[in-house]
């Protein structure tokens, strides 16, 4: 940890100190560089400073696409590690995308910009300096900080949530200090997820009930910052993985609760029609739990996913270079009108390819209609019907027959015993979630069907071997040659 809180420490205090805010101001905020504690002072002593603060954060999420670890990279990186794409034959050796698709990383296999464990770490360091300089303020407007405080919390939470899915036990680093960091040991995932758990329900104390626009003073038709329900929706998911690993069934109850919350909000949250549900909020989708807005002045004016997933009419290449598994492609039943709305095809040199098309929009000129979709109701359902299943509640079935229907598909019709349900349901995310953050990567490991599946799947990538230590990712090495107290996952 030591060469990621002293190598990133000035850039990200920087960033901080030079942000743009979302749909605001168009200046850049430029404060003295962070040479004394008077600079800290100043970004949390004013209102808008603070806000581009934390704004920074969603910025560098939408912001970057395929090419380094940004929001959009998580659906790429976990389907191509998982059974959910297949990487064109043109890749270059040596691309970090086939290291991600063979299950083949190792240590060194990655560069600093390609792969999620610095990527976080550099987040949570912003999001832990936010939180020590919003507490330390006295001159913000009391409802500014407090919905930042959440925000904050809301984040560092989301950052924890992958690299405690991605890399297992992980270092707890609640600090900006990193003399206090330098030599953190990893800490066990219940440890993780009991913080992970306490930083979303302190969140979801301070944040708006609203959605807010970029003064956080006003409310907003689009669901660019966190609110309230976003912690909800995200707590849900964590109580739910967590139910799996402390088999404490007080866990699947809360997930139920976090959700049905969500559920019975119509007054906010519906679900859209297939083809509207990755609009962005402000266009009617009120599917939208959570949403990052496009800030790239260079590429997509939508967003990352729409650009690198649709693919051209000459097929994949070096940008657009993963498209749908056949494995993918043949667990939709027949019938199944996301297979028809959600994925779309094109073919090049004689060959067929099936693309994801949730995002419908690649030219870098089209009018804004589409942001990165974080959290969603669809998801919200089918935690619910997990959930209830694992508490024995009949009820299961409604939620999961709820996310068939708006697929065009009829009621669940197969057996309502747990395992048998269990399936349906994990069957029913693979096809509704699939390419969204690396979900399907994760509810594999998760639900003890990794090896199973990727048994299976890893030998048709090339020739690999599905080793199971291959679920986790490996720390990146120069982090552990620095940190003596620091771990490497088995097999690595």
């Amino acid at each position: 940890m030591k060469s990621k809180y002293i190598k990133y420490s000035t850039r990200y205090l920087s960033v901080l100190l030079v942000l743009l805010v979302f749909g605001g101001c168009k200046k850049w905020i430029v404060v003295a560089p962070p040479s004394t504690s008077t600079t800290s002072a100043a970004v949390f002593g004013d209102d808008n400073a603070a806000i581009a603060a934390l704004t920074g954060i969603y910025t560098q999420l939408s912001g970057q696409g395929f090419a380094s670890v940004s929001l959009p990279t998580y659906s790429e990186f976990g389907g191509l590690s998982a059974d959910e794409l297949t990487l064109w034959g043109g890749v270059a050796p040596g691309t970090n995308l086939i290291y991600y698709y063979k299950n083949g990383l190792t240590p060194n296999s990655t560069g600093s910009g390609t792969e999620f464990w610095g990527n976080a770490y550099n987040y949570i360091y912003e999001c832990n300096a936010a939180l020590e300089g919003l507490n330390a303020s006295t001159s913000l407007t009391p409802a500014i900080k407090q919905q930042l405080l959440g925000e904050a919390e809301f984040m560092r939470a989301f950052f924890y949530f992958y690299l405690v899915n991605l890399y297992g036990d992980v270092p707890l680093a609640l600090t900006s200090n990193y003399k206090t960091n330098e030599s953190l040991a990893r800490m066990q995932k219940a440890g993780v997820y009991q913080q992970i758990i306490a930083d979303l329900k302190d969140a979801q104390s301070k944040l708006s009930v609203n959605f807010l626009d970029a003064t956080l003073l006003n409310t907003s038709q689009d669901r660019v910052r966190p609110s309230k329900w976003s912690a909800a929706a995200l707590l849900a998911r964590v109580y739910l993985y967590n139910g799996d690993l402390t088999k404490d069934a007080t866990n699947y109850t809360s997930a139920e609760t976090e959700s049905t919350m969500l559920i019975s909000n119509s007054s906010f949250f519906t679900l859209s029609a297939l083809n509207n549900a990755f609009l962005k909020a402000s266009l009617g989708n009120n599917e939208a739990i959570f949403q990052l807005q496009p800030v790239s002045a260079s590429y997509p004016s939508n967003t990352w996913d729409g650009w690198g997933f649709i693919l051209p009419a000459a097929g994949p290449n070096g940008l657009s270079a993963a498209y749908l598994s056949n494995a993918l492609l043949n667990s939709f039943e027949t019938g199944d009108n996301r297979k028809t709305n959600w994925i779309n095809t094109v073919t090049a040199g004689g060959t067929l390819y099936y693309f994801p098309y949730k995002y419908k929009v690649n030219d870098p000129n089209a009018a804004v209609t589409e942001y990165e979709m974080v959290l969603r109701l669809g998801e919200q359902y089918l935690i619910r019907a997990e959930a209830r299943t694992e508490l024995g509640e009949s009820t299961a079935v409604n939620d999961l027959n709820t996310i068939r229907n708006r697929a065009g598909l009829s009621n669940y019709a197969g057996a309502t015993d747990r395992a048998s349900l269990l399936t349906a349901i994990l069957h029913e995310r693979q096809v509704e979630l699939f390419t969204e953050l690396g979900l399907r990567w994760l509810d594999l490991k998760r639900t003890g069907t990794v090896d199973a599946v990727m048994s299976v799947v890893t030998p048709l990538k090339g020739g690999g071997t599905w080793n199971t230590n291959q679920q986790l990712y490996p720390i990146p090495f120069n982090d552990i040659q620095e940190d003596s107290n620091l771990k490497q996952n088995a097999g690595y």
